[in-house]
């Protein structure tokens, strides 16, 4: 039996209980990451799909749960009911799902980022449905008369056995709205599950087949606008002058101007990266109006910082790796003393570009600002953070900012920073009416808020019996310093040193999904590839040796290391096993790779054949430990879709600049892998362990850089270290 307390008062769980119809109405605290609620049906009273953050129950026994966080394509949507639901004990076909508005005095964390949703949501969600459980079973023992101990429930059904009485949820509902909240409540035990671990359909799948509206480009509204928006073609420039009036006789055009979404005395937040001071503004009729008057419209821009070539981030990248930093991030015995003792030492250096997020879904928000209130509607991952800005820019108290979210065309980390969100409500207040900002492909991937490029540089040591006895790892990043000193093999060798640079630069970064780990996994499982090979010894073997050590003999204390070598090794040893590792019958070349990021652990095989330069991946055999999965189905699109990013991103992907402009634009310089070159086959297996839920939306896409690289080097003899990797060439000799 597991107890949690509620750790919620009575004022705060109970919101409404006056509902025509009868009906209970919990309200949360989403002490985790978030909320949801089923939403009703036709022959409940109306007043209950106005309200926004309740668990609700109807008096015909359907529940309704809103979802709080915002829906990325990572399907909490659907994930996060299924646990209410299994402790409500309610069947999965009476419940309703809808997204919830921002509301923070309810939510906590309406936030989609760092695959954290169900880890933080899973305790604050199982509680809200154990303790609607509990008061409706104290309600049914108060009104029958019988200990509450003798009451069970299944599939939205009370039952007291010994007097044979029984009701439905809606029949009790209205009682149990009286009932005191308990102070704890009565969890689950895993086995006894029926909901959590089976698999469930996209909430939103036949909406989103039929082509039913859930996106922001969907938002039609009366008397809207649409608006574009023209940003310096070079990072460095800032607006100097523009002709406005010779494009607003075009048709269509109803103002041409310049704002300042973010004034330079306006406090900025983190999730305000990448924004831009000034812009040119076309607002008009139609998505199509609006793009002919931005071609037409001049601008004079001016430098106002250096413009950036991709040559000299190479070249600064290049120059802090030859460069020791004031302090190392970690230092583990003495690496210099151990690497001249070594009998072999293995160096090598790793490279990746500037990547774009290139979500399916461009840019947009729609906005509706008057003097008194703010009404705000688009796909953004940090509503919380965008309202705070909005408050400061706008002038309007928290309370006046109305934000509500729709689902997501994808984000990868892009909609982290609602920048567009506050442009189109700057221009809504300035033109009086309600807008819709579009930005076009090229307005996204010039803009800004790229993935950092990156460069790495390994040494490790080598005994005369082929053990590591020295690490030393030095990265640098442009706006970040790339290295996670604590995470493997940090706690597994003797002598270990991680230094880490940072370059800063003009070019804005952010957040690009697996911030860090979706470059330095890679560099780093290749690395440890061609350590194994020089070691004489099998790759998985050379790695299972350095887990034993962490787990037997840590170096240090094991508190300091991120991982837990045991949970580590277990998926190496899973996919190992599930991939006939040893046994060379799939005749094709092979390539290991794990890593651990948000909390998951992860190892994969994967086979591939070349066809030239391009890789053709055959199959990939995916382990995964990241505890209990909630919905098997969504689980494995979501692990199958990270490989698949990560394949297509190291393989082909890379932004470059030349005087601070951006050279790709668009997809025909911006390569993305397609369909044709996906795996023929993803095989996943989940680690079945009972512990708490972790994150998956992104621990997928990591390590399969370094299966992918580490096959290639089988299949074609030499290394690769510079992403995209189709374009990494041994140099010219002669």
């Amino acid at each position: 039996m597991t107890l949690i307390k509620t750790k919620i008062g009575r004022r705060a769980f109970i919101r409404n209980t006056g509902l025509a119809g009868g009906g209970l109405v919990l309200g949360f605290n989403w002490l985790a990451s978030c909320k949801m609620t089923p939403e009703q049906v036709n022959s409940m009273p109306k007043e209950w799909f106005e309200l926004n953050g309740f668990l609700k129950i109807g008096d015909n026994g359907m529940v309704t749960i809103m979802s709080p966080n915002p829906e990325i394509g990572q399907n909490v949507k659907t994930a996060m009911p299924m646990i209410v639901a299994e402790e409500l004990d309610v069947a999965w076909k009476d419940v309703i799902v809808e997204q919830a508005p921002l509301n923070t005095d309810i939510f906590t964390r309406q936030l989609a980022g760092g695959s954290q949703s169900i880890r933080q949501g899973w305790e604050g969600l199982r509680m809200a449905g154990a303790t609607a459980r509990q008061m409706l079973k104290e309600a049914a023992a108060k009104a029958w008369e019988v200990p509450v101990g003798e009451i069970t429930t299944s599939e939205g059904v009370l039952t007291h056995e010994a007097s044979g009485k029984s009701a439905g949820y809606g029949e009790i509902a209205s009682a149990a709205a009286g009932i005191e909240v308990p102070e704890e409540v009565e969890l689950k035990e895993q086995k006894d599950f029926k909901i959590i671990g089976t698999d469930r359909l996209n909430v939103d799948g036949p909406k989103i087949v039929t082509g039913k509206p859930l996106y922001g480009l969907d938002v039609q509204r009366d008397g809207m606008l649409i608006a574009m928006i023209v940003h310096p073609p070079a990072f460095g420039m800032k607006l100097k002058d523009m002709d406005a009036e010779s494009v607003k006789s075009m048709p269509g055009i109803r103002d041409v101007f310049a704002i300042e979404p973010y004034p330079e005395d306006l406090e900025k937040q983190w999730s305000d990266g990448g924004a831009i001071q000034e812009l040119a503004v076309v607002v008009g009729n139609s998505t199509w109006e609006c793009m002919q008057a931005k071609k037409a419209l001049k601008v004079q821009w001016e430098e106002n910082s250096k413009l950036e070539s991709s040559a000299y981030h190479d070249e600064a990248l290049a120059e802090l790796l030859n460069t020791a930093p004031k302090e190392a991030a970690r230092k583990d015995g003495d690496v210099d003393a151990a690497f001249k003792k070594a009998a072999k030492i293995v160096e090598s250096t790793y490279t990746a570009p500037f990547l774009a997020h290139n979500t399916m879904e461009p840019m947009n928000f729609f906005a509706d600002v008057t003097a008194d209130k703010a009404e705000l509607l688009g796909p953004i991952q940090t509503p919380e953070f965008l309202e705070i800005t909005l408050a400061s820019r706008l002038g309007l108290p928290k309370e006046k900012i109305d934000i509500m979210m729709t689902r997501m065309g994808g984000g990868f980390g892009r909609r982290l920073y609602g920048t567009f969100g506050v442009e189109a409500a700057v221009i809504s207040q300035k033109v009086g009416a309600p807008i819709k900002l579009v930005y076009t492909r090229e307005d996204d991937m010039t803009q800004g808020t790229y993935r950092p490029s990156y460069k790495v540089k390994y040494k490790a040591g080598l005994d005369e019996n082929g053990n590591l006895i020295a690490w030393h790892v030095r990265g640098a990043g442009t706006n970040d310093d790339l290295i996670f000193e604590n995470r493997f093999p940090a706690g597994a060798v003797d002598n270990y040193l991680a230094e880490k640079h940072s370059l800063q630069t003009n070019v804005t970064t952010g957040a690009w999904r697996a911030p860090r780990s979706n470059f330095i996994a890679g560099a780093e499982q290749a690395f440890m590839d061609e350590v194994a090979e020089a070691a004489g010894k099998d790759p998985i073997e050379f790695r299972l040796e350095l887990f034993d050590r962490a787990i037997s003999n840590p170096v240090g204390d094991p508190k300091n290391n991120d991982y837990d070598p045991e949970r580590y090794a277990g998926v190496l040893k899973l996919v190992k096993e599930k991939s006939n590792w040893t046994d060379g019958s799939s005749g094709k070349s092979r390539g290991v790779s794990a890593y651990y990021c948000h909390n998951s652990y992860v190892a994969q095989v994967l086979d591939l054949t070349m066809n030239g330069d391009t890789p053709n991946v055959d199959k990939v055999w995916c382990a995964v430990d990241c505890g209990i999965v909630i919905n098997p189905l969504s689980a494995k699109n979501q692990i199958e879709g990270g490989i698949v990013d990560g394949i297509g991103h190291a393989t082909f992907s890379a932004m470059t600049f030349k005087d601070g402009k951006p050279e790709q634009s668009n997809f025909d310089r911006y390569r993305l892998i397609r369909n044709i070159e996906a795996p023929k086959e993803i095989e996943t297996f989940f680690v079945d362990n009972g512990i708490d839920p972790t994150g998956l939306g992104e621990p997928s896409l990591p390590p399969i850089v370094g299966a992918l690289a580490n096959a290639m080097y089988k299949a074609t003899g030499r290394r690769h270290y510079n992403q995209p990797l189709i374009s990494d060439k041994p140099p010219l000799v002669g």
